[in-house]
């Protein structure tokens, strides 16, 4: 387990040990405003609710909500949520609901899915999930799809290969037509069911709730006891969630293009690769005749999946992920199974570790401020998603959040 180190700043280290159960929010930390300005980067946390040998699913699953309040409270723009099935590379089996926990327990920051697997879910169920957490969040809920894997999950939810191999793009059309539309059928061979109302409209505006009502109070009363606030309408846009796609192959990359949906690119890519999908997008957007002025206000919500680590030497940092994470991985990933028995290969540990330390922001403050802007400067992205937990240690987590609130982004602004 990786020892925490003492601050360099004034706020209090969270300091609990792992496992013991979300740590407190400090009473003299006020929480920070995200970063704002059109240019500005959006430095969210990719949480895996990843069980490392030896932890049990519930000091998982803690781990998670504890460092989205942390996130929130050092002023990180967004948390984005992983879901698996069956292995502990992940305990979190339905990252909408786990959304739903956290933005329940947060009041600012953006809580996001990377991803949800459309390939397990049937696309109406999770539209009306997403619609219920856009609605009642006042607009925080951010939704990421993906195909997932060839895993034995497919033969436990009944979607089977074909959903994983063919099936993907019926399924995210039906999805996008349940988000943004009042009535929707279905007629393709997937699904095939007479047009039904969508409730709730996720394209409604978000308004937060009439309290007046609900405790029974008259106008006078329900202003000395209600916030102001709390009373007016939420200003969010009369749409539904924001949808982002995760992509890996040029086929996915086309078909995120061809729907007008921004792009999740995975942690194993560099710079250059993620120019190289960049350019495709572009292609795939132009020879769809989408114009170039939607195209540059997509472009602004790409998100980039990476790994940070922080601390007061580079080698340390590095250390920190070295000592934890190639064991993680053989753990996790290894606990794979296909669902047709086909061989796979998978990256060897340790060397999948020191590219993930090569490729993303891990070493002093300033090293990693440096690696998100030279990011940001190659590719156009602005949008990060960063996986701090790879210490795997709760207190490190939680340690490592702060440093990135205190000493990473007031470097970004």
């Amino acid at each position: 387990m990786t020892k925490t180190t003492a601050r360099p700043t004034g706020r209090p280290a969270d300091r609990r040990p792992a496992g013991r159960g979300p740590a407190p929010a400090p009473q003299q930390a006020p929480e920070q405003p995200p970063r704002s300005g059109t240019d500005a980067l959006r430095i969210g946390a990719f949480l895996l609710s990843a069980q490392f040998p030896g932890q049990s699913h519930t000091e998982a699953l803690e781990r998670t909500v504890s460092a989205t309040l942390t996130a929130e409270r050092v002023g990180l723009d967004a948390v984005w949520l992983a879901e698996h099935h069956f292995v502990p590379y992940g305990v979190c089996p339905d990252a909408a609901t786990l959304a739903g926990v956290l933005l329940g327990r947060t009041r600012r920051i953006q809580v996001g899915t990377a991803v949800s697997v459309l390939t397990t879910r049937h696309p109406v169920a999770l539209g009306e999930q997403a619609a219920l957490l856009h609605l009642t969040s006042g607009g925080r809920f951010a939704l990421g799809v993906g195909r997932g894997g060839p895993w034995i999950d497919l033969a436990v939810f009944g979607g089977g290969l074909e959903a994983y191999e063919q099936g993907f793009p019926e399924r995210l059309d039906l999805l996008l037509r349940w988000l943004r539309g009042a009535r929707v059928g279905g007629s393709g061979p997937q699904f095939d069911f007479p047009e039904v109302t969508v409730v709730p409209r996720a394209a409604e505006p978000a308004r937060r709730p009439d309290l007046t009502g609900w405790l029974g109070l008259d106008g006078a009363a329900a202003a000395a006891v209600i916030p102001r606030q709390r009373q007016e309408p939420s200003p969010q846009p009369q749409s539904g969630p924001p949808v982002v796609m995760a992509c890996t192959s040029p086929a996915g990359v086309r078909t995120a293009a061809e729907r007008g949906l921004p792009m999740l690119l995975g942690m194993h890519s560099g710079d250059e690769d993620k120019r190289d999908m960049l350019a495709a997008y572009r292609t795939a957007w132009r020879a769809s005749g989408r114009g170039e002025e939607q195209l540059a206000r997509v472009e602004r919500e790409h998100v980039a999946a990476g790994v940070v680590q922080v601390d007061d030497r580079a080698g340390a940092a590095r250390a920190s992920l070295l000592r934890a994470m190639p064991d993680f991985f053989a753990y996790g990933l290894g606990a794979h199974r296909t669902v047709d028995g086909r061989e796979r290969s998978m990256r060897d540990p340790r060397a999948y570790t020191e590219l993930l330390c090569d490729l993303h922001a891990v070493g002093t403050p300033r090293q990693c401020a440096d690696r998100l802007l030279a990011t940001a400067e190659n590719t156009g992205i602005r949008r990060f998603a960063l996986l701090a937990e790879g210490s795997g240690d709760t207190a490190a987590t939680l340690h490592n959040l702060d440093r990135i609130g205190d000493e990473v982004l007031p470097q970004l602004r």
